[in-house]
């Protein structure tokens, strides 16, 4: 076993899930007072590999590997995630206003299924807070702004409630990120629709235009939809020039589940692996090359990532399989990464990216 297993077997796994979760990021919050100790982890830890580098969204990532929101709810422990070696960091997810979130217990582990139920309900220190957190920042490490729609905003004020979270953190942020499709919110979903998308999209671009900014708008979607919806958000993306998509969030389904405590919630990890990958793809060959997509969900292994670059995510995320992988987890699937790269004789894995959707048409043709 790794020393990471052992721990996480001895000692982690006695600790609730949310309390093992808040040891962890408040020893990355701890490290980022220490600017030679990141320096040490950045070193030993970063991605180096060239063939790793990806441009998206007008940045340029060391590794498409990234932290999905969630992980960072309280915008304190980004700098030491970002120097353990993944390529960006998208805290949140962030409020206008500050949320104790649902009642807890609201984290637990289906480790049979090496998978997290989550029912979080957006807990966070509210955009002010979270801003003054974020100015602090230094030169290194690309950060996204998860927003969400705060609980006490009714659905006819999302529009308003996200851009006044926009209005906060979109100075401080390399990108934002609109989470339409958490399962925790009452009424969040209804959002995916095209036509709240629309009323949501043009209320943070009129703040960006306010505040002088340009900067990449994306939509992260559940993995529930249906076919049509899928496709319509697609279009919609397309049609709009967003940023792109992020696909998934965590999935309202217990298909398949081994150990299910019949709570609500949203479920990540192993358990949403393939729906993931399918919604991927079905994006990818809806929109090709016009737009981004970030995929995430399931995602514990190099090949893992792998299947999702050749599948047509230019970037991808993990969050329960970091979990349960440890803080050296992003260090494998980097360097793993870059070795398959090179077998598959690539000077960059950007281009690989929707490689299996090539090699269909040619086979059909």
């Amino acid at each position: 076993m790794r020393p990471y297993e052992l721990l996480f077997k001895h000692l982690l796994r006695r600790l609730d899930a949310e309390s093992a979760h808040r040891l962890g990021m408040s020893a990355l919050a701890f490290t980022a007072r220490f600017p030679p100790v990141l320096g040490l982890m950045r070193r030993a830890l970063a991605p180096r590999d060239p063939v790793l580098r990806v441009q998206a969204f007008g940045l340029s990532f060391a590794s498409p590997l990234g932290v999905p929101a969630g992980m960072d709810k309280e915008v304190t422990a980004f700098e030491g995630l970002n120097a353990l070696g993944f390529g960006f960091v998208e805290i949140g997810t962030i409020t206008a206003v500050p949320q104790q979130g649902n009642p807890r217990p609201r984290v637990h582990r289906l480790i049979e299924d090496r998978g997290l139920l989550n029912a979080m309900g957006f807990p966070n220190p509210g955009a002010k807070l979270a801003a003054q957190h974020l100015a602090r920042r230094g030169p290194r490490g690309i950060v996204a702004v998860n927003v969400g729609k705060s609980k006490v905003a009714p659905l006819d004020e999302a529009a308003a409630d996200y851009r006044a979270t926009v209005s906060q953190l979109a100075p401080l942020a390399d990108f934002i990120v609109l989470n339409v499709s958490s399962p925790n919110t009452p009424g969040l979903r209804e959002l995916q629709t095209v036509e709240h998308l629309g009323e949501l999209l043009d209320a943070v671009e009129a703040e960006l235009a306010a505040l002088h900014l340009s900067k990449p708008v994306l939509i992260k979607i559940a993995p529930d939809l249906g076919d049509d919806e899928l496709d319509a958000v697609a279009d919609f993306a397309v049609a709009r020039k967003v940023g792109g998509l992020i696909a998934t969030n965590t999935t309202i389904s217990r298909d398949g589940l081994t150990t299910d405590p019949g709570l609500p919630g949203g479920v990540s990890g192993a358990p949403l692996k393939a729906r993931s990958l399918e919604v991927l793809r079905r994006l990818y060959a809806r929109v090709g090359d016009e737009l981004p997509l970030v995929s995430v969900g399931g995602i514990e292994t190099a090949q893992d990532a792998w299947d999702r670059i050749l599948a047509g995510a230019t970037l991808v995320q993990g969050y329960t399989g970091f979990v349960y992988g440890g803080p050296l987890w992003p260090k494998r699937l980097n360097d793993e990464l870059a070795r398959r790269a090179h077998t598959a004789g690539a000077t960059s894995i950007q281009a690989l990216v929707g490689a299996e959707h090539r090699l269909e048409a040619s086979i059909a043709a």
